[in-house]
């Protein structure tokens, strides 16, 4: 019965969504198919995002917290001056984006770029984990990535479908199996979304890395910035369960990717020879 239901659920994610590829594959070579839902377009999704970022922006000015560390929020834009230029290579129409770049004061050890290039760093990951300019940039490539890809507006449209899906089962069956809906829920999560959300991470390190290689920021310093994220975190669940990779996966994976981006960093590091090593 899990399986013929989770077969059923599972289906019926096809019907109203178009396979794409959002990006270019770069020579860290994403080139994987997404599943995008014909009735959410990509200025819908950059529409929510403005939206919510500019609430974001007005909740933290309110607060007295939005830039308040001048120095720090030049440093911010400064490496972000220098990836947004390289985003080219994977996505053309991403120079045409409004790109923001701000900084809040606050103890969180995050970061996030919104679908459209709204990018928001806390101060906190940059000061506890006291992050070189190399390291914020892998954060900032990885960040981007996500936008580029629009990993967002895959999952909405995952989400959604998911939805259709279980609502088409009941209404097939006359609801003779509605008392199967909850696990068939979690079949999804577990066998579906959460292992595709730790694709749409592997991906984001991936190009994030090339990203910032491109920028001349060392490639090294994504394995030194996933061995501070590992120091500081108190544990994490099974990555079976999670939506991340484990930090030790993420380390390798980083580890055997790096000579594939080397070279792009030799290259654009000569254009930056005045670029304080830290």
């Amino acid at each position: 019965m899990k399986k013929l239901i989770s077969a059923v659920v599972l289906s019926a994610l096809l019907p109203g969504c178009q396979q794409v590829n959002t990006t270019e594959s770069g020579v860290t070579q994403i080139n994987r198919k997404q599943s995008m839902s014909v009735l959410l377009s990509e200025q819908q999704v950059d529409n929510m995002a403005r939206q919510s970022y500019q609430e974001t922006l007005n909740k933290a000015q309110s607060k007295g917290v939005l830039n308040s560390d001048k120095q720090m929020t030049a440093r911010v834009r400064t490496i972000a001056n220098r990836i947004i230029p390289q985003t080219s290579v994977f996505r053309p129409d991403a120079s045409k984006w409004q790109w923001e770049v701000n900084v809040e004061s606050s103890p969180e050890l995050n970061a996030y770029c919104m679908a459209g290039g709204k990018i928001m760093f806390y101060s906190g990951i940059i000061e506890k984990l006291k992050l070189t300019d190399d390291e914020i940039a892998q954060i900032m490539g990885h960040e981007i990535s996500h936008a580029l890809r629009e990993h967002s507006r895959e999952r909405m449209s995952s989400a959604y479908n998911k939805q259709l899906a279980i609502q088409g089962l009941s209404l097939l069956t006359g609801g003779k199996y509605d008392g199967y809906m909850g696990m068939a829920d979690e079949l999804m999560q577990v066998g579906y979304f959460l292992p595709n959300s730790r694709e749409h991470e592997s991906e984001a390190d991936t190009m994030g890395l090339e990203l910032a290689a491109r920028a001349g920021y060392k490639p090294q310093a994504a394995v030194s910035l996933w061995q501070k994220m590992a120091a500081a975190s108190k544990g994490q669940p099974a990555e079976f369960l999670s939506t991340h990779p484990s930090n030790q996966t993420r380390i390798q994976d980083l580890q055997a990717k790096i000579p594939a981006v080397q070279s792009l960093y030799d290259a654009a590091a000569r254009k930056y020879p005045n670029k304080k090593e830290n």
